[in-house]
């Protein structure tokens, strides 16, 4: 008996143990990449970033689409955030026709640069000293993605911008948006992209909000490069959320043919590489304008360097 006991004993303090240790952790499903809470703004914010990673690391923001609570896109940042990146991503909530709800805004890359000062000076961070204060780089999903397209233009665009003039912050370097396109609604006009940084489209193809067409459209009227279109088999608008349909946001009646985590996998690796490869790393540029696209047999890829 008296063995049984302390044997439970043991086992007790162990399990006490792991609860207090996971507790004071940062929470993570991916051993290699961390996450902590933080405030970007006025924003609720989740930060993931990679574990043991050395030196500097570039931060990118990510933009959410209508309505979508930022905890759908934890898998995805995740993804992201291993390749290297701190992947900030903030609940920004405001105003739009009328509407209180989750909107993206070309007001949040300039936060987020000024986040970035604050969070590399603050002693009590995971990540002081550890960020790249010069280096932004920018995620979007669908409305959050037409936001990102408006700021590399450095424009201000209606209903994405909330002043009556817009500078993109110089940190800004390049920008990955999945399901996104500039077509005007109501009118069907693509106006033309005028970009001062490389962009990507990563374009699900069973996508039934915002049309494959739509974004062969966009970008054909993406004006410099470089810029690249990667087209995810089987994938629809959902493709990058944690869920299909998150609640309250718009849903897609057509379903995917791909598994979930494949898609998120898929999406945010090409995110991740393009954007690595925007910014200098010899090995992705490699991967995404040379062996990529013959190497993944979900995507097919147009692009101009």
């Amino acid at each position: 008996m008296r063995l049984r006991g302390l044997a439970a004993a043991t086992v007790l303090t162990s399990l006490l143990t792991g609860l207090a240790a996971g507790l004071a952790a940062p929470a993570s499903a991916d051993p290699g990449v961390s996450r902590y809470s933080s405030q970007i703004k006025n924003d609720g914010t989740d930060v993931y970033y990679p574990t043991g990673a050395t030196g500097e690391l570039p931060v990118a923001l990510m933009l959410q689409g209508a309505q979508v609570h930022r905890m759908h896109y934890e898998q995805y940042a995740q993804e992201v955030a291993s390749h290297g990146f701190v992947v900030v991503v903030p609940n920004h909530k405001r105003l739009l026709f009328f509407d209180q709800d989750y909107y993206a805004s070309q007001s949040q890359p300039a936060e987020t640069v000024e986040w970035m000062d604050d969070e590399n000076a603050n002693a009590s961070s995971p990540l002081q000293g550890r960020i790249d204060t010069d280096t932004l780089v920018l995620l979007g999903h669908s409305f959050g993605g037409a936001t990102g397209l408006a700021v590399a233009e450095s424009t201000c665009v209606t209903p994405f911008c909330t002043s009556l003039a817009y500078d993109m912050p110089d940190e800004v370097k390049a920008g990955s948006f999945f399901g996104t396109n500039n077509m005007l609604p109501g009118i069907g006009v693509f106006p033309e992209v005028d970009n001062l940084v490389p962009l990507q489209l990563v374009q699900g193809t069973a996508d039934g909000v915002a049309l494959p067409g739509d974004a062969e459209t966009t970008y054909g009227k993406i004006k410099d490069g470089p810029k690249q279109i990667v087209r995810l088999s089987g994938a629809n608008h959902y493709g990058i959320t944690d869920v299909q349909n998150p609640a309250g946001a718009d849903p897609d009646a057509n379903a995917q043919t791909i598994g979930q985590q494949q898609s998120i996998e898929t999406a945010a690796r090409w995110a991740a590489r393009f954007l690595k490869a925007a910014l200098g790393d010899a090995a992705s540029a490699g991967y995404v304008w040379s062996t990529g696209d013959a190497s993944d047999p979900l995507v097919t890829v147009t692009g101009a360097q």
